[in-house]
Order: structure tokens, then sequence, then C-alpha cells
């Protein structure tokens, strides 16, 4: 699937994105400030341990996070190995390496990775939505809707509106139109400029005939983010079926500017991830 790569990564980790297949976020950690009597009785070297093993994962995931944005899959991952090995409950340091892995071409493996990181933070939303969109990428879109509706349930998720676009996109593409609407309006309603909801709901209304709603949603879309193929691809299917013969050439010449290589697939379809 093509759309959005924000279906990605929409968050990944803890804060964490990527929303979508978007953007890591990580809390420093903070000293224990408890006051305690200072005797060598009182030190609990296993807790100290434990305590400098997950500080130096943290650091390890820090660094695969910034390799990651710089492309070096090498780096990245070495550094997420080092991360579980001092801490290999580290549902932060799983994400990453699912990230790494499917840039590589091995979705299963990073779905196992996804999966493995849900499992360790069950009440992370940004991982649930993460596990949820790989499902969806990878053609289990019906299954992806329970994991989104997880991460929409999860106390404190920072970004209801990246699941709630990713869990829209994916029953259009699950043939549950009924849900289609439900959670796309509310994704809008979070966040009017997500580029993800805006484009399924085009999508859906031009399905749906509704070419005006669908024309309104698409200008929307393409002011939100970047054009990707598909979406210009729609824009000029969209004009063409309102009669704007002309505002159709104008994006048929933009996507053969911007995507001189062509698009792949079925460019009006619901797979434009």
């Amino acid at each position: 699937m093509r759309h959005e790569r924000a279906i990605v990564l929409a968050v990944l980790v803890g804060a964490v994105a990527v929303s979508g297949c978007s953007r890591l976020t990580f809390v420093k950690a903070d000293p224990d400030r408890r006051d305690y009597e200072r005797t060598a009785r009182d030190v609990d070297v296993r807790e100290s341990r434990d305590a400098k093993q997950r500080a130096a994962a943290r650091n390890h995931v820090a660094m695969a996070q910034s390799q990651l944005q710089r492309g070096d899959l090498d780096a990245a991952e070495a550094e997420v190995r080092l991360a579980l090995k001092q801490q290999p409950d580290s549902a932060d340091a799983y994400t990453l390496l699912a990230v790494a892995t499917e840039q590589r071409g091995r979705s299963a493996e990073a779905g196992a990775h996804y999966l493995r990181a849900a499992e360790l933070a069950p009440a992370n939303g940004s991982v649930l939505n993460n596990y949820g969109a790989w499902l969806c990428r990878n053609g289990r879109a019906p299954e992806s809707l329970g994991w989104f509706d997880r991460a929409l349930a999860a106390p404190g998720y920072q970004s209801p509106g990246s699941a709630l676009a990713n869990a829209g996109a994916c029953a259009e593409q699950g043939g549950q139109p009924g849900r289609v609407e439900q959670y796309l309006r509310a994704a809008i309603g979070y966040d009017p400029q997500n580029a993800v909801a805006l484009g399924a709901l085009a999508r859906h209304e031009y399905r749906a005939g509704r070419y005006m709603d669908a024309r309104a949603f698409s200008q929307r879309r393409l002011s939100a983010a970047p054009a990707d193929a598909s979406a210009l691809v729609l824009a000029s299917q969209i004009e063409e079926k309102i009669g704007d013969t002309a505002a159709a050439a104008r994006y048929v010449r933009r996507l053969r500017e911007e995507f001189p290589g062509g698009v792949p697939g079925n460019p009006g379809g619901s797979r434009q991830q």
C-alpha cells in the first residue's frame, strides 16, 4: 500500500509514531529524587544496576533513532541490538528494529517486531497503532481495526488523530464503508490537516459518486502535505468526473513532472500507502 506513508508510522515509539509507518519522542530519564539515609546498608545494588542498564538502553534507542533518520540502517540496527542487550523488554527498541527491518524489505520479520513491541507495551497507544498500521499495510486491514480501537482506548494516548485516520483508511481498504466516515471525520476533528484522513475521505467520496465533496477533500489533502502520485491521480480523476478537463490536465502535468517514474498499481484504488 502506498497511501500517505503516515499510516506508517503515524506515531512511533513511546509518545511514539511511526503514525503511520510518524516521529519518535523519548522522555529523558530523571534521577531518583527520593530522600534516604546515606548508609551502605540502604544501597540496593540490583536496583542501581537495573536503572543504569535502562538508562543505557534509552541512550542506544535515541542513537538508533538518529541513525534511522540519517538512513544508516546498519548503524541503527547495531544500536537497537545494544539497547535490547541492556533492556530486553524495551518496546521502543523493538519498534525501531521493526522500522529498520521493514525498510530493508523484510516485512514479515518487521511485523513480528511490531507485535513484540505491542506485547511488551499493551497500554501504549502509539505502539498499538504501529502494529495496526503494519497489519493494514500487509493486506490484513479488517484485523487492523481492532488494534486501532485498542490504541484509542489506551489511557493517556497523545495522538488519537493518527489512529483514527489509519483506522478510517484501513476500514475503506477492508470493505467496511460504514466505519470509514466515523473514523475519518473524527480524525479531522482532532487534526483538520490530517493528510491521511483527508486523502481517504477524498477517495471515499469519489467512490460514492459525490464528486464535489471528493474535490473539496482532495484539495484540502493537497494543501495539507506534499502530494504523492496517487493523490494527484485521484485529483485528476475527480476533475474529469466533474467535467473540468483543464484542471484534470493540470494534475496530470504535475504528475508527470513530479513523478516521472509513473504510478504503480491502481491509481484510483484504495491502497495508496
